[in-house]
């Protein structure tokens, strides 16, 4: 019994392979015998898919002798189907990748020949950049070469300016020895001027007759050549007179200089403005300074003036220690003098200011003094007062500085942006040494005008200012 439903199995299984084969398993059209063929011959290795063309199933034909019945299953013909779906499936995502992929590269390609063309110009201009480089070196070594000629030329520059500061100061030395001369032979003027007077009173008196052949008395001649040769500050003898046999008391003559400053000088009773000859208590310096007595009751001695813009104030110490200018115009009397005429005496500061409006105003300080050269010629400054504004006092003990010795507060030198020399701190509310500007108000990088902060600002430059010092 058993045998009979093996055979009745496999011969079912056989016609459900042949029914299924001549429906459409082998699509070559082979027949059903060779498909089992095939599925026989196959059966030792399996198909994870099916290939068209070919059988779908492949049976295996167990080796053992079969005990029971067969159970064939046709849920794998479902599954096969699943599989080709998912397969269908991955492949058109494959495909769209792989159209994307075409895109990117299409994209990509656009790029890459925008960075062929981004190189090419990155080429060209590293060929220019090599060019402006060897172009800027050529620039570079040919201002090497005109540093070291400019270098070169500034040294020969400061070689004549050195040359020239020691003429001027030989100059200036024959100056002095020229107004001490002067003033003596003024001097030698005024007493041969009064001997020619009192001789002429001797002659009214007693006149004497000069023959042919005759000379004068040898104790008159040794009388006038005494009188001559005596000190020109002490009084002259009394001349007795013939009518009158008491004697004549003697006159102090006038004085004639030179004075200690303007203030002496007015009160010696010359009240006329104009240039003086000075000198200090305590010192042989002369100078010569413009004596201004038509001002706040004269008697002031003028240390600084500018009025039309004639004399550069962009000056070295030396020239700032010796003074320079027209005294007659713009000048500067010269730290060293103003530090010998302040140390004879108390004296006061008196700055006149005028805009280009003609407003007048002044700034006045009651003390007003210069340390020695050793300590800077420091400023030494009062209280104030006036219409002005103080703009002055913020300078107060403070040294002076100048293009070349700067001794400001200031990172920098102050010198150097005001174009001038003053008692700079950081760096200015006054700069009355400054650049004269045209106008009133200038344009310049810097604030290097003639200004005084308190009287129109930083950026005003003024019209006229003088300063000037008197005894208190």
């Amino acid at each position: 019994m058993e045998s009979c439903c093996h055979l009745h199995f496999l011969f079912l299984l056989l016609v459900s392979a042949v029914a299924w084969c001549h429906a459409g398993g082998c699509s070559d059209g082979s027949p059903a015998d060779k498909c089992l063929k095939d599925g026989a011959q196959k059966s030792p290795s399996r198909q994870p898919e099916a290939k068209p063309g070919r059988c779908a199933y492949t049976f295996i034909v167990p080796q053992q002798k079969l005990k029971g019945a067969l159970c064939v299953s046709v849920e794998s013909t479902s599954a096969n189907r699943s599989e080709v779906m998912q397969l269908r499936l991955e492949l058109g995502r494959q495909q769209q990748q792989l159209e994307d992929l075409r895109v990117r590269l299409e994209r990509e390609g656009a790029v890459a020949g925008e960075v062929r063309a981004l190189r090419k110009e990155s080429g060209t201009m590293n060929a220019r950049i090599t060019q402006l480089y060897a172009q800027l070196l050529e620039e570079v070594i040919h201002k090497k070469d005109q540093a070291l000629e400019q270098r070169r030329v500034e040294n020969l520059l400061l070689n004549a300016t050195s040359q020239v500061l020691q003429m001027t100061s030989s100059y200036r030395e024959l100056e002095k020895k020229y107004e001490a001369l002067t003033s003596m032979m003024s001097n030698q003027s005024e007493l041969i001027s009064r001997l020619e007077k009192q001789c002429h009173l001797c002659d009214k008196d007693q006149p004497v007759k000069v023959t042919r052949g005759s000379r004068y008395d040898t104790n008159v001649s040794k009388d006038i050549g005494n009188d001559i040769q005596r000190d020109q500050s002490a009084p002259l003898p009394p001349t007795p007179s013939a009518q009158d046999p008491s004697p004549v008391p003697p006159t102090d003559p006038p004085f004639i200089g030179p004075w200690r400053d303007c203030q002496h000088l007015l009160d010696s009773g010359e009240s006329t403005s104009g240039i003086y000859l000075l000198r200090p208590q305590n010192t042989n310096r002369l100078l010569q300074a413009w004596c201004e007595h038509s001002r706040a009751d004269g008697g002031w001695t003028v240390i600084q003036r500018r009025l039309d813009g004639s004399v550069n104030f962009f000056r070295t110490w030396e020239q700032y220690k010796q003074g320079f200018g027209n005294l007659d115009g713009e000048y500067w009397l010269g730290l060293e003098h103003l530090y010998w005429l302040t140390a004879q005496a108390s004296y006061k500061l008196r700055v006149a200011m005028e805009d280009w409006q003609g407003r007048q105003v002044f700034a006045e300080y009651d003390s007003f003094h210069l340390e020695p050269e050793s300590d800077w010629y420091r400023l030494r400054l009062g209280s104030y007062r006036g219409d002005a504004g103080d703009s002055l006092s913020w300078h107060n003990n403070k040294a002076f500085t100048t293009l070349d010795r700067d001794r400001d507060a200031y990172s920098g030198n102050c010198a150097h942006y005001q174009k001038g020399g003053w008692w700079y701190h950081m760096c200015a509310h006054s700069n009355l040494n400054g650049v004269w500007y045209r106008g009133g108000h200038y344009r310049s990088r810097y604030q290097d005008g003639v200004y005084w902060a308190e009287f129109h600002g930083g950026s005003y430059s003024l019209k006229k200012v003088i300063m000037m010092i008197k005894p208190t």
